[in-house]
């Protein structure tokens, strides 16, 4: 109920998230992995706050995050976001190849865990939201991956209450990471209860 609430007094996406959307839930049994407003939006002003231009995403899905953050980024901004899904990166690809998006995003194919490292470049945000049984070797790339005072921003960290009560695998693949992250004394973090958990890590 309080979810659904305070979505109502969120922004709502552009034209364009929305039509991705749409066409997700076309194409696919289930889009509930698609992080939602409340996260999007809240990436968006992180991004305009911060003053961040480059950004490293891991776990593209259809594009829903990708798109949000693109939309909140300077023209000389960009997005590298990683997928190793065909299908989702087939729904993907014609709305990051629009006008209003293509000088901004390049998606990368194939397992963030192999091409993340090969990435040149560093990064003002790292955004985390792919396969959790994973999340422990993403959060070490990010960190790697980022500049100074940059933040990584971690997707479900709650999942669904089981990083709580230990109800499975990947419940417990998840605490252990918030564990690992309260536990390091190289950064900063907040855990905040939106939709399925999101948490917020600044390197000191």
């Amino acid at each position: 109920m309080a979810e659904s609430y305070s979505e109502n007094f969120t922004t709502e996406e552009s034209e364009m998230v929305q039509k991705l959307m749409k066409k997700s839930e076309e194409e696919l049994n289930y889009i509930d992995t698609i992080c939602g407003r409340q996260v999007g939006m809240l990436l968006k002003m992180l991004i305009k706050i911060g003053g961040i231009k480059k950004i490293l995403e891991i776990g593209t899905f259809t594009g829903y995050s990708a798109m949000m953050m693109a939309e909140a980024l300077p023209e000389d901004g960009h997005i590298t976001t990683c997928e190793i899904n065909e299908r989702f990166i087939e729904i993907a690809k014609p709305f990051f190849d629009r006008e209003e998006y293509q000088h901004k995003i390049t998606l990368i194919e194939g397992d963030a865990r192999e091409t993340v490292p090969s990435t040149k470049s560093t990064f003002d945000l790292v955004f985390i939201d792919a396969d959790k049984a994973n999340y422990l070797h993403y959060y070490e790339l990010a960190k790697a991956k980022l500049n100074p005072n940059g933040i990584i921003v971690i997707d479900n960290t709650l999942w669904g209450g089981e990083a709580i009560d230990h109800s499975s695998e990947k419940g417990e693949i998840i605490d252990e990471l918030n564990r690992k992250i309260t536990d390091d004394d190289t950064t900063e973090q907040v855990m905040l209860p939106v939709n399925d958990g999101i948490t917020i890590v600044r390197l000191k």
